[in-house]
C-alpha cells in the first residue's frame, strides 16, 4: 500500500464489488473506500475466489492501472484444486478457447466457437492427490469465470465450483479451490517492480 495504490487479500464468499441489491452493497471495495475514500476498483475477482485485489489511489491511477491490465503487464497468478489426473496431458500446457455468456443462464459463461472472444489460459501441475490435481494457473486474458470454464471445458472442473462442478466435484470442497496468489507489475509511478503473495488457504 502507498498513495497510488492498494493490494488487498479478499477472502472466499466475500463480493469484491458491490452487486444487484441492498442486501449486495456489502464487498471488499465498499469496506476499503470507508478506510480509504479514494480507493478505485481496476479488476474483478469472483465472489468464491480468495486472493490478492488491487485497486488504484484516486482516478488517474485507477485509469492508469486498469490500462495496464488491458495491455497485459500485470501478471497474475492462480491456484486451483481440480478434479482428475491432467497426466495424460503432461506437466505443463495452455487452454485456449474462445468464450463467451452463456445469456440463458447467466450468470454462467461457455466456450462459444462462434461469437466467443479469444480467451487463453496457461497451467502448471503443482502436485496430485488421491484423485485431483493441484495447478499453477495464468490467465493470459481476463475474461468473466475464465480459468473455470476453461478447466471444466479439459474435463477437469475445480473442486467446490457451485456453477460449474458436477454434483460429487462440488462435494470434495467446502468452497471453490480457486486462490489469487501472486500479482507482479511494475509500479505506475516509480517503475519499481512490485510483487506481491498470498499464501493459499487450502
Amino acid at each position: 500500500m502507498d498513495e497510488h495504490l492498494l493490494v488487498l487479500d479478499k477472502p472466499a464468499g466475500l463480493l469484491a464489488v458491490p452487486g444487484r441489491g441492498a442486501d449486495k452493497q456489502d464487498c471488499l471495495a465498499a469496506r476499503a473506500q470507508a478506510l480509504w475514500p479514494d480507493a478505485l476498483v481496476v479488476h474483478r475477482l469472483d465472489m468464491a475466489t480468495s486472493g490478492l485485489f488491487l485497486m488504484g489511489r484516486g482516478i488517474h491511477m485507477q485509469r492508469v492501472l486498469s490500462r495496464m491490465f488491458a495491455e497485459r503487464q500485470v501478471d497474475k497468478r492462480y491456484e486451483a484444486v481440480v478434479a482428475g489426473d491432467l497426466g495424460p496431458l503432461g506437466t505443463r500446457g495452455e487452454i485456449d478457447l474462445p468464450l463467451a455468456a452463456d445469456w440463458p443462464n447467466r450468470p454462467r459463461q461457455q466456450v462459444d466457437p462462434v461469437h466467443g472472444r479469444p480467451s487463453l489460459t496457461r497451467w502448471e501441475v503443482l502436485a496430485r492427490q488421491d484423485g485431483t490435481t493441484r495447478l499453477a494457473l495464468e490467465p493470459v486474458t481476463g475474461r468473466s469465470h475464465q480459468l473455470r470454464v476453461h478447466l471444466l471445458a479439459i474435463g477437469h472442473p475445480i473442486l467446490g465450483d457451485a456453477l460449474y462442478a458436477p454434483p460429487g466435484v462440488l462435494a470434495r470442497a467446502p468452497r471453490l479451490l480457486l486462490h489469487a496468489c501472486a500479482l507482479r507489475l511494475s509500479h505506475p509511478v516509480t517503475g519499481e517492480a512490485l510483487i506481491f503473495e498470498s499464501r493459499v488457504p487450502f
